[in-house]
């Protein structure tokens, strides 16, 4: 067991800043030197304090020449899968040196890092970083993917990959990791969602992310997603003898892979059954899932057991306790009953998780206030992978479409009224493809949503909000203030005035002014005047108010004033739909101190 992630060696004492500078941004870390340093451990020689840590410490830095770095670590060298990250520096910093367990040990990630805290330069040699090409030997345990493979040679499909061979990428689930390899695949690779499409003939190596088992007669390598769940039943006191090789000969009878079993599950009247903790440990150590018979009561299942139903009052033990741990996920194998000797009856069943299965999805993405380049990373990856693009008009500006990838449909739902917005997502949608519902700023703030997400509830469909930035934030940022000030205002205010949508009583404008907290007033240029009588109720006419007009756009204007004259700012300049209006002491405020940075609190920022 590693007790310490770093030793940081520096050969000289010339080198102690540099070490503890890395010790500054690593904290689990400590630096061995031959000279009486009070925080430092000391040490008598190089050599022996490399015997002693190495097998303790998840990573070696050596600050100084490289030979001695090398001479130092080469006695105690066995197996990349065992030995810590060795990383060298030269003495001036300058060079950061990945030399030992650059991917399996991490010190490729680690030299990267370490360059970023002494601002060096990382120097890593392996091929696939240089290539920038995916590391295949860690990406699974990156995403949490058992790997596997037909080759007994593992570094024979590592060289084809990084070699630039034709590659067929199967993935026939969907997770983080398989989004990152859609969106990142080099151009040698093919992506494929079926087995059955791929042509073996015209490729070297087949790359597949699947809890399933394929016949594949070129090289191939298999990661095993964790996203199947096992429901199990028993007789009591059942003998666990042989069930778990008879339970996985079976799983890979139907083509599918044990590894990808998560956890085993059963009801509370078997959690003692030792059957249960031997199938645990039998496939790895997964966890169990125990679950009551109200948990289990509404479940249907496809084999339901009248006998089951009157001892436990549920329909069947392992195929509704597999459907609940998979999150009411689909059964991919449906019960099987096993009786290896007499009176030792058992069934298990298998589900799948359905966030992982692949099918049609909506993603509803907030394109933030107008900048292209203001859209959340995860919103352009969403961009990228969509297969429809339906965007809202003329509040969103067109280059938020230019990130669709090539083949992909964009269409703007301007002219759309909301059925036939539902028509066309739903088309694409039951093809099994992703669609990317773009609205601008934050769909959840006046983002007319609601209705669409109830039409999806309706249908069943699967739909996610990855949120953005509103304009009210990109107004604080325009208009260079904070929109809180230390005891003067730690209230923001999200409102629209009174037009067409009627305002509860309550959230009239001149009832949320008696607070005079920060307010940002959406969609409301139209009725100025309302706003502005509404507000003068409590808030004093000479109020700092900013009508922000397109924020980030190209034709972004802002004007400043006083409460008094802000209908009459937005008048004069021909301010539309598109303009926040602010109100509130906070815009362009410098009188307020942050206790962050009051004194009681600077010596949190002494070094």
């Amino acid at each position: 067991m590693k007790k310490v992630t770093l030793a940081i060696i520096p050969i000289s004492e010339s080198s102690l800043n540099l070490a503890r500078t890395i010790k500054s941004e690593i904290t689990d870390s400590l630096i061995y030197t031959k000279s009486d340093q009070e925080d430092c451990i000391k040490i008598h020689s190089i050599e022996d304090c490399v015997k002693n840590v190495f097998d303790e410490c998840s990573a070696l830095v050596f600050i100084g020449a490289m030979g001695i770095c090398v001479r130092s670590v080469a006695p105690y060298i066995k197996d990349k899968h065992f030995d810590p990250a060795i990383i060298n520096i030269d003495s001036t910093g300058r060079y950061v040196i990945s030399v030992l367990s650059g991917h399996v040990g991490g010190a490729n990630e680690l030299t990267e890092r370490i360059a970023r805290i002494i601002g060096g330069e990382a120097v890593i040699t392996t091929q696939s970083d240089n290539l920038g090409v995916w590391a295949l030997d860690t990406i699974g345990k990156k995403y949490g993917w058992i790997t596997e493979s037909n080759c007994d040679n593992f570094n024979h499909p590592l060289t084809t990959f990084v070699n630039g061979k034709p590659t067929a990428l199967l993935l026939d689930i969907k997770d983080k990791g398989t989004a990152y390899l859609e969106r990142s695949k080099p151009r040698y690779v093919d992506v494929y969602y079926k087995f059955d499409e791929i042509d073996l003939s015209k490729y070297d190596l087949l790359i597949a992310v699947s809890p399933c088992v394929y016949q594949s007669t070129i090289q191939t390598i298999y990661y095993r997603p964790k996203v199947l769940h096992m429901g199990v039943g028993c007789r009591k006191d059942c003998k666990s003898d042989g069930i778990a090789e008879f339970i996985s000969q079976k799983l890979l009878e139907k083509g599918i892979s044990p590894a990808s079993i998560k956890d085993i599950s059963t009801i509370e009247l078997k959690k003692d059954e030792p059957l249960i903790k031997d199938l645990q440990q039998a496939f790895g150590g997964i966890p169990a899932n125990i679950y009551s018979a109200d948990d289990l009561k509404d479940i249907e299942v496809a084999n339901p057991s009248a006998k089951v139903e009157e001892v436990t009052s549920v329909q069947g033990v392992s195929e509704s306790t597999a459907i609940k741990s998979a999150g009411m996920g689909t059964l991919i194998l449906e019960k099987n009953k096993g009786k290896l000797s007499e009176g030792n009856d058992f069934t298990f069943a298998v589900a799948i998780q359905n966030d992982v299965i692949r099918k049609g999805h909506i993603e509803i993405v907030g394109a933030g206030p107008g900048d292209p380049e203001l859209v959340s990373v995860k919103g352009k990856y969403f961009l990228e992978a969509a297969d429809l693009i339906l965007y809202a008009g003329s509040l969103v500006p067109v280059e938020l479409t230019y990130y669709a990838k090539q083949g992909a449909t964009v269409l703007s739902s301007a002219s759309m009224n909301l059925e036939e917005q539902f028509t066309v997502m739903k088309s694409f949608y039951d093809r099994g493809l992703l669609v990317v519902r773009l609205h601008t700023g934050d769909p959840c703030i006046y983002g007319a949503i609601q209705e669409q997400m109830a039409f999806f509830d309706q249908y069943g469909m699967s739909y996610h909000i990855t949120p953005g930035i509103s304009s009210f934030q990109a107004a604080a940022a325009a208009l260079r203030s904070q929109f809180t000030i230390p005891e003067k205002v730690q209230t923001i205010i999200l409102t629209r005035g009174e037009g067409r949508t009627m305002m509860p009583e309550k959230e009239k404008l001149h009832m949320l002014a008696q607070s005079q907290s920060t307010m940002c007033i959406f969609l409301s240029a139209s009725i100025v005047d309302d706003v502005q009588r509404e507000l003068l109720v409590h808030y004093p006419p000479e109020t700092p108010v900013a009508a922000c007009y397109k924020l980030t756009w190209k034709d972004e204007r802002i004007y400043r004033g006083e409460l008094k004259d802000l209908a009459k700012i937005v008048k004069e300049n021909k301010l539309k739909l598109t303009t926040m209006l602010v109100i509130g002491e906070a815009i362009d405020n410098r009188k307020g101190l942050s206790r962050l940075y009051a004194d009681e609190f600077k010596h949190l920022f002494r070094r």
